[in-house]
């Protein structure tokens, strides 16, 4: 019975947190538009991911590569 004394407080104290997160929630739209966000996945996206080129470009290491390669086919 003296539990009760301190559980009844802390029912409480979370029912507070609770009420003050849900008119939180309230206050800054976050139900407003429950609709949407369920039926985004069903839909493509409306532009296109656009590539760039379809060959990648080289990059400096792959440049000195191909220098060093030239210059050692000289010699022989």
């Amino acid at each position: 019975m003296d539990s009760l004394y301190i559980l009844i407080p802390i029912a409480i104290v979370f029912v507070i947190i609770a009420a003050k997160v849900f008119f939180w929630a309230v206050d800054n739209h976050q139900f407003d538009d429950l609709d949407t966000e369920g039926q985004r996945i069903l839909f493509d996206d409306d532009a296109p991911v656009k590539k760039s080129d379809s060959a990648p470009k080289a990059s400096a290491s792959d440049a000195t590569d191909a220098d060093s390669q030239s210059s050692g086919d000289d010699s022989q």
